[in-house]
């Protein structure tokens, strides 16, 4: 599907209506569109157009040179949903998704009628958390640093045949998912995912220019026009033992929602959607209500 100038590969599922929202469910890091596999049959099954795309740079979706900037990126949302034949949608969004999905609902308000975030806060929220408090995100930090290293970060994601995502996806979650049965295969999907030519270079390229910017000219501009209040419903999906995020952070968002609701998954880490996949189902079938079946 063509947005933005690029082309996005997209997993659908549920019918489409003129006049009904889409529900768009937009991955994080390291995962692609099929993290959100369970999401998207069980709100399909209940009438919902769902719509989840690789994002740019990853698997099925083209990999340009350039664009891995929050502005760009949702550009490229707010692409996909005119590409639908829709003026709005719900956004979904988990990690880096989550942080793309706080950015269109600032900077293309026209085209989101409800946001939900899985373990994001608020681009503004985490910027001014790491500056505060630095040593409280010390093991994300340290990814994102060694993230910044050409050529010797890209290999690291695809050695083994990408045993890194897997590593990631443990090191995220709560205690019980990697003990699950179904961990091993996930974890093997995710790996062959960050094989794909060009995705573990462009999927890096994210977290280079979210510290790059923080430097230069645009990273202020983007600060500026993103700290605003979001008037659509704002929900918080936060899992009790993320390692990465905390949830005052994520609370912290609040700030920039005129309707905002945390919610605390219990048993999870950074990945609740794949962690407790059918609590985070059932949070956001009650959260788009009825469905015009």
């Amino acid at each position: 599907m063509s947005a933005n100038g690029i082309r996005l590969h997209v997993a659908e599922c549920g019918p489409s209506a003129p006049g009904r929202d889409p529900v768009l469910l937009l991955h994080g890091f390291p995962e692609f569109w099929w993290s959100w596999r369970h999401q998207l049959t069980a709100l399909g099954a209940e009438g919902h157009h769902v719509v989840a795309p690789d994002l740019r740079g990853y698997c099925g979706s083209d990999r340009p040179p350039r664009g891995y900037d929050l502005w760009t990126l949702a550009g490229d949302v707010a692409g996909l949903v005119r590409a639908l034949g829709a003026r709005r949608a719900t956004i979904v969004g988990a990690g880096w998704g989550g942080a793309i999905a706080w950015t269109v609902a600032a900077l293309h308000p026209r085209v989101v009628s409800r946001l939900a975030v899985v373990a994001t806060p608020h681009p503004l929220a985490l910027r001014r958390a790491v500056q505060h408090r630095p040593w409280r995100h010390a093991a994300a930090l340290r990814d994102v640093a060694f993230f910044q290293l050409p050529r010797l970060a890209e290999r690291s994601l695809r050695r083994d045949g990408g045993a890194r995502a897997a590593e990631l996806l443990a090191a995220g979650s709560g205690p019980a998912w990697p003990q699950a049965p179904e961990f091993a295969g996930v974890a093997a999907h995710h790996a062959a995912a960050i094989l794909t030519p060009r995705t573990s270079h462009c999927a890096l390229e994210y977290f280079r220019w979210a510290v790059r910017s923080q430097g230069r000219p645009d990273g202020g501009r983007f600060a500026r026009a993103i700290d605003r209040r979001i008037d659509v419903p704002v929900l918080t999906l936060h899992g009790e033992h993320d390692p990465w995020v905390p949830a005052p952070v994520a609370r912290a968002s609040a700030r920039w929602a005129a309707d905002h609701e945390f919610l605390t998954v219990p048993g999870v880490g950074h990945f609740p959607h794949q962690e407790s996949p059918r609590h985070v189902t059932e949070v956001l079938l009650r959260r788009l209500g009825a469905s015009g079946r």
